[in-house]
């Protein structure tokens, strides 16, 4: 919603300043990229998906600082980016694409002014949801939409969820919380996840960004996303303190252990940011270059399908929308499992190796058992149909 540092400028929906009933709000700026995108998605996908949203910005004329960067949202304009919100589900309805949900703001928290931003405390997004998002949405029947509160890293999910779920109030109109990876390069923060299910366990919890950042891609080069070359932003810039969280890593092994990590700990859905990229790592205006699953050279119409795609090939072909995470018991500590069972019943269970050994292990169902074989340094699906339980 709006521009981000991966558009091609700053812009906005609403730009005319003291539009307070925003009606010179226009998606046209989407027409030429995104919406087309979307669209021809749509028109190879078999099962659909979901689209989730995000603000990085309202537009500057709302804010405390008038900039693109930083800054907060005047409340006296909380109603008007309410209205924003609702003018956007109704002009991508009028396109033929619907909204499933939206987050509040991405990364309320900031991200030092480097690109379009806007601050939150949790007092502030929770007060802006419970008497202004969520009413503005529920008084014009769009109360299927989801809100998803907070959309920044692990490591202050507490707090947060605290005052989110504070009362039945403050959580009425939350549907859930984001949440995105890049407090780590290893570190899942397992008890935060746990903390936010247990604070409201009939509540979403979607990892809604993460991406191999502050690397540009790495052209037709397989062995590079196996080995613990790539650095995070953290490998430069994070506080002494934390420098720990941000060593070198393998960029396969992170996406498989934190895609576990994640479904072994309540989180629902898990989304990269980025899912194609030119070979520079971009367009971006402000030159925040990320690698992507699929990599294009957009010169000779070439495409390259890194192994970070097919790791998230593993979980997203063989955990199907509406599959449950189901329990497990794994005497191997040296191999991560995750294991779901699909609507038409089926099992995918997912085994990453990720030590330099092969690994035999005995998979066990019921009074049904097999003996599987993993390579060293591999990640790979077994399936369990729903056929005569075999």
């Amino acid at each position: 919603m709006n521009s981000c540092d991966f558009s091609l400028s700053n812009y906005s929906y609403a730009p005319i300043s003291g539009d307070l009933d925003l009606k010179h709000f226009s998606i046209e700026e989407d027409k030429d990229d995104i919406i087309p995108f979307i669209k021809e998605a749509m028109a190879v996908s078999k099962d659909g998906f979901k689209i989730l949203s995000s603000p990085w910005t309202s537009p500057p004329w709302m804010k405390d600082n008038n900039s693109w960067l930083g800054g907060k949202l005047l409340p006296k304009y909380y109603d008007t980016w309410a209205l924003f919100f609702s003018k956007y589900i109704d002009a991508y309805k009028a396109e033929g694409i619907d909204i499933w949900g939206v987050t509040v703001e991405n990364e309320p928290l900031g991200n030092d002014s480097n690109w379009e931003s806007m601050h939150y405390s949790p007092e502030e997004m929770t007060n802006f949801v419970q008497n202004h998002l969520g009413p503005k949405l529920e008084t014009e029947g769009k109360q299927a939409v989801k809100i998803l509160g907070y959309d920044q890293n692990r490591e202050h999910l507490n707090e947060w969820v605290d005052v989110m779920y504070r009362d039945e109030a403050t959580s009425k109109y939350f549907d859930g919380t984001a949440i995105h990876w890049y407090a780590s390069t290893y570190e899942v923060f397992p008890e935060a996840l746990q903390y936010a299910h247990e604070k409201a366990p009939a509540k979403y919890l979607i990892q809604s960004e993460a991406c191999v950042d502050a690397e540009v891609p790495k052209w037709r080069d397989d062995l590079w996303y196996w080995s613990k070359e790539a650095t995070d932003w953290g490998w430069d810039w994070a506080p002494e303190k934390d420098k720990h969280l941000h060593p070198k890593y393998a960029p396969v092994n992170r996406y498989a252990l934190d895609i576990i990590g994640c479904l072994n700990n309540w989180v629902d859905g898990w989304i990269d940011w980025n899912m194609v990229l030119d070979t520079q790592g971009g367009p971006n205006w402000f030159k925040n270059w990320c690698v992507a699953p699929v990599i294009v050279d957009p010169v000779k119409d070439e495409v390259y399908f890194t192994p970070i795609y097919y790791v998230m090939t593993h979980f997203s072909k063989f955990i199907r929308p509406g599959a449950v995470r189901i329990g497990f018991e794994n005497s191997d500590t040296s191999i991560s499992i995750t294991a779901a069972q699909n609507p038409d019943g089926s099992i995918a269970v997912i085994v990453f190796n990720e030590s330099l050994e092969e690994k035999n292990f005995l998979l066990e169902l019921g009074e049904n058992s097999t003996s599987v074989t993993i390579n060293a340094q591999a990640i790979q699906t077994i399936v369990i149909s729903n056929d005569n339980n075999n």
